[in-house]
Order: structure tokens, then C-alpha cells, then sequence
């Protein structure tokens, strides 16, 4: 019972901190929107003239017609996988301590698709021709090839975007109805829409409740599904480096480990900026450096096996590509990346005493998807660089154009949470409140 009234005497206060961001804006906000609004007219301007001039202006050519981009599109995909994995995965373990970073997590989600789904369209040379990749039948007598990997990346993102997207709002509800009842400028009517006509009823949360059962379990599936896709693209191919057995289980995880080192980096900025010390505590770090452990040791553990499966092969193919990055001209890169993802996580985050330093859990947080980016490269570009025949031998380096638009899509992506933290409140407020009010978190 004591339990209970502290609960019910702190919720004026939660929602006046969860609030707060909504109702204020100071002026480093608007530099720092400008500053992005800056870094993604770059990028649109970009490719722009890419699609003007040809897609010729990037650097893929005859053997490499697959990189910067489509490593974007792995990369950004694996990252969405962490609303997915912290919401999803933690609310069927009944994981109590989730509460105040399902959403940031979840708003990552949607927004990541959302620019996976642009690398699709920035790899397309006639970007203009883009509905070749849905597939259905039509009067072009086109019909859907199931060998294609094109058709089951577009299903794959279509099927995640969608699910995304409701598991992202349905929580959101009871916020948005809360803001409706506590705005009365121009947002309100907006508030009103999107809160669906909520009151709070008995009703209306049983339904509410039902539908999150019925969800959380297929997105986790769909969570699965989707990278094991995207790695099956790859190791359906018989380019050496990519026809594995394990790249499916090998993408899935390295895109968990992905999102939660995005995870930790958002949680430290939002702690620090909007001064939410009492919701996101230092317990939250610990969790979260312990799940990137683990994270750590899987991913380590696939990479080694698939490594060891190459050397013992024999294979030549397979073993210059696994050389040329060991030792050959790839090998600082991949040096770099295994230090990044693997060496740096393992000897700090089993530090208890690291894992409860906010600082240093985000650096490693940001230094892991470092490390994955420069991974995905080099999933890509050696087997493509060094195919069979020698004679086809060739190198990469993504031009400007590349650069440039790739740097837009991550500006993107920062912008638009940027400005999402001003519309939905970053912390689940009717979570958090029942979190305290049953005793499953400490106030």
C-alpha cells in the first residue's frame, strides 16, 4: 500500500518532466534542426544529380555493383531491430525495467525503415522505375520472380514498415490523448485525431491491452524474418564470402547488437538533455551494457564459426576473400571493425562498474556502429572485389556523390527524431505510471 500512494503522489510530477519537452524549445534546438535541415538538402541536392547524370557518378562498376547503398540499407535495417528487440523481446520476458526506453526504442524503429527503404531508391539508377520492385501481377505480363531477392526485400520492408508502425502507435494512444487534454494551441485538433477518441476507459484499455498481446509476439517474428532475408540475399548467392549457411542467424543478431549500441547512444543524449535522471537511471545502463554482452559473445561466437568453416574448407575462392582481410589489403579495415564490435565491448562492458557510467556505455554504443558499418562494407565489397576469375579483379572507394547522399540520409534520420522528441513524448508516460503504481520499478 505504501507502494501504491508514492505511485499515485509522483504522477503529477512524471507528467510534468515527460511533458516537458514538448512544451519548450530553446534556441540550440533550432541550430540543431537547422543545422540537419543543412545536412539533408546536401544530400537530397545529391542525388538529385545522381539521378540527372547516371548512376555513374558513384563508383560502382563492373564486378562491384553492390556497396555503399546497400550496405546503407543492411546497416539501417539492423538498427530498426532495436525497438523491436527492447520492446518487443523484454515485454514478453515481462522485463519491468524496459519501461522508460521502449519508446525511445520504438521511435528508432520507424524511423530507420523509413531510410532503409530510401537506400532501396538511392541504389535504383532510374529511380523512376521503381515499381519494377513491387511484385505483382500486371499488364507488362511481369510476374513476381520468387528467386529474386528484390521481391523478398520488398515484402520483407513493406511487412516491417507496417507492423512498425502500429506496434510504434499503439502505445502512443493514451500519450496522445493526455496531450490532447493538457494543449490549446494549434496542436490540439491534431492530438485529438490521434488519440482516437480516448477517455481512459475500462473498455478502451482492455482493447489496448489485447491488441499489444496480439502484437508483440508477431513483430518479434517479423523481426526474425525480415534480416534473415535480407542475409539470405547474400548466402542464397554462390559468391564466395557470402554463400553461408549461417549469415541468417549471423545478420539477425549483429543487427540486434546494432540497435542496442544505437539504443544506449540515444538514451545518454536524451538523459543529458532533458535532464531525466530519475526515469532513465543508471541501472538502464547496466541492463542495457549486459544485453550488448551478450550481444557481443553471440555475434563473436558466428563470426568465428564461419571463419573457421572457410579456413577448414579449403576452398580458394573463399580463402582469398577471408585473406585479403586477415592479412591482405582489407585487413585494416577489418582489424579496426573487430576491435570496434568485438575486443572494445567484451574488455569494458564486463566491467560492472563501467556499465553504470553513462559516458562511457555511449561511447562503446557509438564505437560498435562504427564497427558494424565498416562490417557490412566488408561483407559487400572483398568477395565483390575479387571475383573467380582474375582478370575481374578491381577496387572501391564510394565517391563524393556517395558520401554525400549517405551523410543526408543520416541527417535524415536525426532530424526526423529530433523533431518526433517535440511531437510524442519520449517516455511512455501511462507505462512509467503503471510501472510505479504496480511496484515494478523504483521511484
Amino acid at each position: 500500500m505504501e507502494t501504491s500512494r508514492t505511485g499515485w503522489d509522483q504522477i503529477p510530477q512524471i507528467n510534468r518532466d515527460l511533458l516537458a519537452p514538448l512544451q519548450a524549445t530553446t534556441w540550440w534546438y533550432v541550430i540543431l534542426v537547422i543545422g540537419l535541415g543543412a545536412g539533408v538538402a546536401a544530400g537530397a541536392g545529391a542525388w538529385v544529380y545522381q539521378i540527372e547524370t547516371g548512376i555513374g557518378q558513384t563508383n560502382l562498376h563492373k564486378p562491384i555493383f553492390w556497396a555503399s547503398y546497400i550496405a546503407s540499407f543492411v546497416y539501417w535495417i539492423g538498427v530498426s531491430h532495436s525497438g523491436t528487440f527492447i520492446s518487443g523481446v523484454l515485454r514478453l520476458s515481462k522485463a519491468e525495467w524496459r519501461r522508460p526506453i521502449t519508446r525511445i526504442a520504438e521511435l528508432m524503429t520507424f524511423i530507420s525503415v523509413l531510410i532503409a527503404t530510401l537506400c532501396v531508391f538511392f541504389h535504383l539508377g532510374r529511380v523512376w522505375r521503381w515499381y519494377y520492385l513491387i511484385p505483382y501481377p500486371n499488364q507488362r505480363t511481369i510476374w513476381p520472380d520468387f528467386r529474386s531477392p528484390l521481391m523478398w526485400d520488398a515484402t520483407a520492408v513493406f511487412t516491417y514498415a507496417t507492423a512498425s508502425t502500429i506496434f510504434l502507435y499503439l502505445p502512443l494512444i493514451p500519450d496522445f490523448a493526455l496531450v490532447r487534454d493538457r494543449v490549446s494551441d494549434w496542436r490540439k485538433p491534431i492530438y485529438s485525431i490521434l488519440a482516437l477518441g480516448w477517455r481512459g476507459s475500462q473498455t478502451q484499455w482492455r482493447a489496448l491491452k489485447w491488441a499489444q498481446r496480439i502484437i508483440t509476439p508477431l513483430i518479434v517474428m517479423v523481426m526474425v524474418s525480415v534480416h534473415s532475408i535480407v542475409g539470405w540475399d547474400f548466402g542464397m548467392a554462390l559468391v564466395p564470402g557470402w554463400h553461408t549457411s549461417i549469415i541468417a542467424p549471423y545478420f539477425v543478431v549483429g543487427a540486434v547488437h546494432s540497435g542496442l549500441g544505437m539504443v544506449v547512444i540515444a538514451m545518454y543524449v536524451l538523459r543529458r538533455t532533458y535532464h531525466l535522471e530519475n526515469y532513465i537511471r543508471l541501472e538502464h545502463f547496466d541492463k542495457m551494457g549486459k544485453l550488448l554482452v551478450v550481444t557481443t559473445l553471440t555475434l563473436a561466437y558466428l563470426y568465428f564459426a564461419d571463419l573457421l568453416t572457410t579456413w577448414y574448407g579449403k576452398i580458394p575462392a573463399e580463402n582469398h576473400v577471408m585473406y585479403s582481410m586477415l592479412s591482405g589489403p582489407f585487413a585494416p579495415a577489418w582489424w579496426t571493425m573487430i576491435t570496434m564490435v568485438y575486443v572494445l565491448p567484451l574488455f569494458t562492458l564486463t566491467l560492472p562498474a563501467f556499465r553504470r557510467w553513462p559516458v562511457g556505455v555511449m561511447i562503446v554504443g557509438m564505437l560498435i556502429n562504427i564497427g558494424m558499418y565498416v562490417e557490412r562494407m566488408l561483407i559487400l565489397i572483398p568477395p565483390l572485389v575479387h571475383p573467380r576469375l582474375p582478370y575481374e579483379w578491381s577496387s572501391y572507394f564510394p565517391s563524393w556523390i556517395e558520401i554525400t547522399i549517405l551523410i543526408g540520409a543520416l541527417s535524415l534520420a536525426l532530424l526526423l527524431y529530433v523533431l518526433a522528441v517535440k511531437f510524442v513524448p519520449i517516455i511512455s508516460i501511462w507505462e512509467e505510471k503503471e510501472g510505479r503504481l504496480h511496484g515494478g520499478e523504483r521511484g
